[in-house]
């Protein structure tokens, strides 16, 4: 037998196993610290891994399948819903269900909303252009046909009317965002809602980036427009747990304002031979673990600790968009949540992303949409706050960097490539290597992606991630 490292032909031991992991993770992006303004959420708050990671031990084998075997996480479980729907403002009716994420959630409030309407043969989901990805694959999986708002590429708002006028006799859901994970503003629920409310249609808010702390900045006086439970015409919310409530990956709690909502949500089985399934979301077999480490997260943190938490991303968020503010040729987008994203005309914002990293910060570049221009994303979290200063000081530097290397150019006559040139094929003409290894600079790939019309760039990106996902045997 080949010696696979996941299955080798003898048992390593305990400590080089734990040794070969950490030889591993050190290759990762750091997911502590403040310096990786995507993907992680850290609170810089001292023991909370080691609770988290207790908790999760003491529960990983706990199966959620069957909530009557294991009380314990059907209890955690109801704890979990019961918090976020106070965090939101839920009525006593509301219920809800822990999922592994945002993209489940929204898949489960698509799939609610598309069972209710058994009427309606061919269904379609109502959003803002600037709605999350995850939607449109809610929309792709469940086979619900999707219609897009345009916001105004100057404000990057949606028009309120121009979502209604989108809602028609087949549509059985609006979304909206709060806010919005590319730029972070937040959609005009109350118009949004009161639309769909006036043509019987659900309306579900994905708070999955800032359910969890708009409400907090709102008591420490931030002026955070309406947007949870307390809207009428508000039918199911998401909000990420594993986000700005700092518990690990993944738990996400999809919530509706009551029950009759919710029941198209489950999937039950019974014509067969074996148990009768019956599931509330996607999984069946699922792992305590997650729940265990995010009910002991929130229990440990508490009320004050979010409040405090909020406190410090709120000011870590003022104090890195100051910072984008004092720079020449960045244009900021208002700040509305816990994001600060930006925009320029005079500096190439894929060179300065590669000039962040080059320093140690690692941000998200984000590609141009229509008339939307390309802007660099900031998540801020509570552990930024002791950086600003130091990111300030380098963002000029990387600012001036950028400048004098100026905009990267791309090979002559690639564009022509792209419609049907393979991913190897383009790695070529970009002078990179072979077997998907990434560069230490990224801004020509970027570029080049950024030039692609977006049924072209998902295709490259498609074929580059299935490039990455071929195991060595």
């Amino acid at each position: 037998m080949t010696d696979m490292r996941a299955l080798p032909a003898q048992g390593v031991p305990v400590r080089e196993v734990l040794d070969e992991l950490a030889a591993m993770r050190a290759r990762d992006l750091p997911t502590h610290g403040g310096r990786l303004f995507a993907y992680v959420y850290d609170p810089a708050v001292d023991g909370l891994d080691a609770l988290a990671a207790a908790a999760h031990s003491a529960s990983a084998h706990v199966n959620g399948l069957d909530p009557t075997a294991f009380p314990s996480l059907l209890a955690m479980e109801n704890d979990l819903v019961a918090a976020a729907a106070t965090v939101l403002s839920g009525p006593p009716s509301t219920v809800g269900s822990v999922t592994s994420g945002g993209t489940e959630s929204l898949i489960l409030a698509v799939k609610a909303a598309r069972d209710a309407r058994p009427d309606v043969t061919a269904p379609r989901l109502v959003m803002p252009v600037t709605a999350h990805a995850a939607l449109a694959k809610a929309a792709s999986y469940l086979r619900v046909a999707l219609d897009t708002v345009p916001v105004d590429p100057a404000t990057l708002r949606v028009d309120p009317a121009a979502v209604a006028a989108a809602i028609g006799p087949d549509t059985v859901l609006v979304a909206c965002s709060a806010p919005s994970y590319a730029h972070g503003l937040i959609d005009p629920v109350p118009e949004i809602a009161a639309a769909a409310s006036a043509a019987g249609v659900r309306c579900h808010v994905d708070a999955c980036f800032g359910g969890w702390t708009l409400p907090f900045l709102r008591r420490l006086g931030e002026p955070i427009p309406p947007f949870d439970f307390s809207v009428p015409g508000v039918t199911s919310m998401s909000v990420d747990l594993h986000k700005y409530a700092y518990v690990p990956k993944g738990v996400s709690v999809l919530l509706h304002r009551d029950e009759a909502l919710r029941a198209p949500q489950y999937f039950g089985y019974a014509d067969w031979p074996g148990y009768t399934m019956v599931n509330p979301v996607i999984s069946s077999t699922r792992s305590g673990g997650p729940i265990a480490a995010a009910w002991a997260v929130m229990r440990h943190i508490g009320d004050d600790g979010y409040l405090a938490l909020a406190a410090k991303t709120r000011d870590a968020t003022r104090g890195l968009a100051a910072a984008v503010a004092a720079v020449e040729g960045l244009e900021p987008v208002p700040v509305e949540s816990t994001v600060v994203a930006f925009m320029s005309a005079a500096v190439d914002l894929f060179v300065l992303a590669d000039e962040l990293a080059a320093r140690g910060w690692h941000t998200q570049p984000q590609f141009r949409h229509g008339d939307i221009p390309p802007s660099v994303h900031l998540t801020v979290t509570a552990a930024v706050a002791s950086r600003v200063d130091e990111f300030a000081a380098d963002l000029k530097s990387a600012v001036a960097a950028a400048r004098a290397l100026g905009p990267v150019g791309l090979p002559p006559g690639i564009l022509d490539l792209l419609g049907s040139a393979s991913v190897a094929d383009l790695a070529g003409a970009l002078g990179l290597g072979a077997g998907g290894a990434l560069p230490d600079r990224m801004a020509t790939v970027n570029s080049l992606l950024n030039a692609a019309p977006p049924r072209v760039r998902e295709h490259l990106l498609v074929s580059f991630l299935s490039l990455l996902q071929r195991p060595a045997r």
